[in-house]
């Protein structure tokens, strides 16, 4: 096993074990709220009590945060198509199955200009590929080796379960964000203040830190992928390509089709959004800069940093770029 590829399996462990800590750190201390709350209210059975209105506060909200999402394909506008109208898509896509042994997905395709790549689904044997269009001409067609790339890293997240696994460790996240949002929703909260000041402060602590173990854990994933789609096509050079010419099709997307696509940005190939805040000019004459632009930009940087879900590209293609060193080193070695 190479270094590197050891460092990916510590930092997923490191990001499931401190998810696992958020997970019961957040039960606790919701658990807290009313148990502290019962014992000054001096109910018997505080413990009791307290343990089933956490249960039932929570499985709520999760029912209720899983059951309002809409599904990935709407959001990305995609429409399956079959192996008739698309039989060069669909072979390529075949081949990289076969060789990573994965069910071979429905594509789905959308018509949209930015470049989407993305699995959708839960299990193996149920999975859809989307692909915009703008992805298929970016990257030269169905036939391209940097398509296949960009199919073999897709791909690689089905055998990976990273759907399965993204899903189950961002429970923290979502129960946070469920619970902070349905407390925002009470207009006057009266007495109940004393329940949605102290989960209000604990949902905002939560969210921060889930949301920056997720999105490590995500950033090493998607290392993962990158890895294993080089490995299966045998060229870290043409998901290297791939990724150049995709990110350049997104910093040339207006930002207006880009919010479009906004809710499958997390997912797909690369992130479907600006890298810098769009400026906009104020004022009568369009010459006067927004006020705290600057600690505005410095923010947004920091959001990404501690938020983004995918590694930035530039060091994708380092870490590729080492690994076509690599597949340089052993062609060489068996030359020998």
């Amino acid at each position: 096993m190479s270094s590197a590829h050891a460092t990916l399996k510590v930092r997923m462990v490191a990001a499931v074990v401190g998810l696992v800590l958020v997970t019961a750190a957040f039960l606790a201390g919701v658990w807290a709220v009313f148990y502290g709350i019962f014992t000054f209210l001096d109910i018997v059975f505080a413990a009791q009590y307290a343990a089933g209105i956490t249960s039932i506060t929570l499985l709520a909200i999760g029912y209720l945060e899983y059951t309002q999402l809409e599904t990935i394909e709407q959001l990305a506008d995609a429409h399956p198509v079959d192996e008739e109208a698309a039989p060069e898509l669909y072979q390529t896509t075949t081949r990289v199955a076969a060789q990573l042994d994965v069910p071979v997905p429905t594509i789905a395709v959308s018509d949209r200009d930015a470049p989407e790549a993305l699995v959708v689904g839960f299990r193996p044997e149920n999975m859809h590929l989307v692909l915009s269009l703008g992805t298929i001409e970016s990257v030269g067609g169905a036939n391209s080796d940097e398509l296949e790339a960009v199919i073999a890293h897709e791909l690689a997240h089905v055998a990976n379960r990273d759907a399965m696994v993204m899903t189950v460790v961002s429970l923290p996240v979502v129960l946070a964000d469920g619970l902070s949002s349905r407390i925002a929703e009470i207009e006057d909260p009266g007495w109940l203040a004393v329940f949605t000041v102290p989960l209000g402060f604990l949902s905002a602590g939560v969210l921060v830190v889930g949301r920056t173990i997720t999105s490590h854990l995500s950033r090493a994933r998607e290392r993962a992928a990158d890895r294993a789609a080089a490995e299966v096509t045998g060229s870290p050079a043409a998901l290297a390509n791939a990724l150049r010419r995709l990110d350049q099709e997104v910093a040339e997307t207006p930002t207006t089709d880009l919010r479009d696509v906004s809710g499958v940005s997390s997912l797909s190939i690369v992130p479907l959004e600006p890298a810098e805040l769009e400026k906009v000019m104020l004022g009568p004459e369009g010459d006067r800069e927004p006020a705290y632009w600057e600690l505005t930009k410095r923010l947004h940087r920091l959001e990404r940093r501690l938020f983004g879900t995918h590694p930035p590209t530039e060091s994708r293609l380092e870490a590729l770029a080492d690994q076509e060193r690599e597949h340089e080193r052993e062609r060489a070695q068996r030359l020998l």
